[in-house]
């Protein structure tokens, strides 16, 4: 029983970076209709430069809220380019993504070269109930806790992310009345980097990355994105937390290798089950 725990603790923390990366991705599919295939990216990124300001001696604090602000503006830069003018289609915005994803490898190996780093995490352990777990698990649930907690705050409060819901329920409406849409792409893109970002610097103390890191990451964060059809954060933050207890067990019980393949299977369970419910209802209407 001690030893699931330790397992569940540890897929629990993995899974909210899995679920701040999903909730990325629906941040920016909701408003431009593009799946951000560099989403990864952002997470490595914000990793690896945490990784180069701690060794240049910037408090932990410090370098992570930089590694985060960078991250953020590589979203906005990545948006930049893949959305292109007004017009530019949702697929071929799509390609640029993975075009510029792919790219990046080139800058990551020629700054950090091809080996996974890591840094140090939050020194500590906490006994819970008698299960020892990392205090970084616990840092790890509360910012993520905090990050849904402010988006909510965003969302619901702000000029800007009530534009930024205007578009996803809307765009045509959103133009009508003044809205930039393209412009709330980017600040969408934005914030979708930022997220990454977060889940990077939370990540890289518990798992090292290197310069391809973000294909995993970007599918872990994908499938668990998929549980709410892209569209709903908060379905997003399960699925993060199902894929990452769902991987902790698998490594644990079984190998580690395995768990990789995790995400793909749920992923494609998921999908197979949408289209299949998609093709039920269809008939339905048919014979109606």
């Amino acid at each position: 029983m001690r030893l699931f725990l330790q397992y569940l603790a540890s897929g629990i923390a993995t899974g909210c970076t899995y679920a701040l990366v999903a909730t990325g991705f629906v941040a920016i599919y909701r408003v431009t209709r593009v799946v951000n295939f560099a989403q990864g990216v952002f997470a490595v990124l914000a990793g690896m430069l945490a990784y180069s300001l701690l060794g240049f001696g910037m408090p932990h604090i410090l370098a992570e809220l930089v590694a985060l602000l960078v991250s953020v503006v590589a979203g906005v830069v990545i948006g930049f380019i893949a959305l292109g003018r007004s017009g530019t289609p949702p697929l071929a915005s799509l390609i640029i993504t993975l075009g510029l994803g792919i790219g990046s490898y080139a800058i990551l190996i020629l700054i950090w070269g091809d080996q996974p780093i890591s840094f140090d995490q939050l020194k500590g352990n906490l006994d819970v109930g008698g299960v020892g777990m990392q205090t970084q698990y616990l840092l790890v649930v509360v910012l993520t806790a905090a990050a849904f907690g402010a988006l909510g705050l965003f969302f619901d409060h702000t000029y800007l992310g009530r534009g930024l819901s205007a578009c996803a329920s809307n765009p045509r409406a959103a133009r009508l009345v003044g809205i930039d849409v393209r412009r709330m792409g980017l600040v969408a893109f934005g914030v979708g980097g930022g997220l990454g970002g977060l889940a990077g610097v939370l990540l890289t103390p518990l798992q090292p990355v290197a310069f391809d890191s973000d294909v995993g990451i970007a599918i872990s964060g994908f499938a668990a994105a998929i549980f709410g059809g892209l569209v709903r954060p908060g379905a997003a933050l399960v699925g993060g937390l199902v894929l990452g207890v769902a991987e902790a067990l698998v490594a644990g019980y079984s190998q580690a290798s395995l768990q990789s393949g995790v995400a793909l299977v749920i992923m494609l369970g998921i999908m197979v089950w949408r289209a299949s419910r998609r093709s039920v209802v269809t008939d339905e209407d048919t014979a109606i």
